[in-house]
C-alpha cells in the first residue's frame, strides 16, 4: 500500500508541475510578450479555462502529503515557513490579478493587475525551485542557498518555456511560433523532471515514513475513488478548449 500511495503522490506532483507550470509560464511571459493591452488580454484568455482545474492538483498534492506522510508536515511547514508563506502570498497575488484585472476598464487598472500576475508567477516559480532544493537535502539546508537560488532560476526558465509552448499550441502563430500537442507534452514532462528527481531520491525515506497501514487503507477508500473524477474533469477541460474547437470561448471573469 505504501508503494501505491507513493506512485499516486508522484503522479499528482508531476501533474501539478506539468499543468500549473504553463499557467505560471504564461504569467512570467506577460511583460515580455504582452506589449499591448490586447496582447495581454489574449494571453490571459488563452490560459483562463485551465487555471482552476490545474490548481486542484496542488490541493490534492497538499492533502496527500499531509495524509500519507504526516511526519513531513512539521518539516515542510516549520522548516520552510518563510518560503511557504512567500509562495502562498505569491499564489494569492497571482490569482487576484487574474480575477480583478477585468473588473474595471482602464489602462492603469489592467496594468497593475497584469504586473501582479507576473510578480506572483515569478514568486511561485522561483519558490518551487528553492523548495525542491530544500527537500532534496532533507530540509537540512536552508532554501536560500546558491544551489537553491540556481534551481529557482532553472524552474522559472522551464516554466517560461512551457508557457511559451502552450501559447504556441493554444494560439498558433500569435506569439512567434506554432507547436503541436506533443511538444506541449514534452515541455510538461521537462518541467516535472526536477520534482520527480527529488521524489526518486526521497523514495526510501517516504516509504519508511508513511502513515500506518490502517490509515492508508482508510485513505484509499475515501480518496482513490475520486481520482478518476478529477482526471475525467481535466480531460473534459482539455477537450472542450482545445485549439480548433471553441477556441475563443473563454470564461468572462478572466
Amino acid at each position: 500500500m505504501e508503494v501505491i500511495w507513493f506512485v499516486f503522490f508522484a503522479a499528482l506532483l508531476a501533474g501539478y508541475f506539468a499543468l500549473e507550470g504553463f499557467d505560471l509560464g504564461v504569467g512570467l511571459l506577460l511583460p515580455l510578450l504582452g506589449r499591448t493591452r490586447e496582447t495581454r488580454d489574449r494571453m490571459v484568455a488563452a490560459v483562463a479555462p485551465y487555471v482552476l482545474a490545474n490548481e486542484v492538483w496542488l490541493v490534492a498534492v497538499a492533502g496527500t502529503l499531509f495524509g500519507v506522510y504526516p511526519l513531513l508536515e512539521g518539516e515542510v511547514l516549520f522548516g520552510l515557513y518563510p518560503l511557504v508563506v512567500a509562495m502562498l502570498l505569491s499564489w494569492i497575488v497571482r490569482d487576484a490579478g487574474l480575477w480583478f484585472r477585468r473588473r474595471l476598464d482602464g489602462s492603469a487598472w489592467r496594468g497593475f493587475w497584469d504586473a501582479a500576475i507576473a510578480f506572483g508567477s515569478l514568486g511561485l516559480s522561483f519558490g518551487w525551485g528553492m523548495a525542491l532544493y530544500a527537500a532534496a537535502t532533507g530540509f537540512e539546508s536552508p532554501p536560500v542557498h546558491p544551489l537553491g537560488v540556481l534551481l529557482g532560476v532553472v524552474m522559472t526558465l522551464l516554466f517560461a518555456l512551457h508557457g511559451w509552448t502552450f501559447l504556441a499550441w493554444r494560439t498558433p502563430g500569435e506569439f512567434g511560433g506554432t507547436r503541436s500537442g506533443r511538444a506541449l507534452l514534452g515541455t510538461g514532462l521537462v518541467a516535472a523532471i526536477p520534482a520527480l528527481g527529488v521524489l526518486a531520491g526521497a523514495m526510501p525515506y517516504l516509504l519508511g515514513h508513511s502513515a500506518p497501514p490502517a490509515t492508508l487503507n482508510v485513505l484509499s477508500v475515501m480518496v482513490l475513488p475520486f481520482a478518476p473524477i478529477m482526471l475525467g474533469a481535466q480531460i473534459w477541460v482539455w477537450r472542450t478548449f482545445r485549439p480548433g474547437k471553441d477556441a475563443f470561448r473563454f470564461p468572462s471573469f478572466f
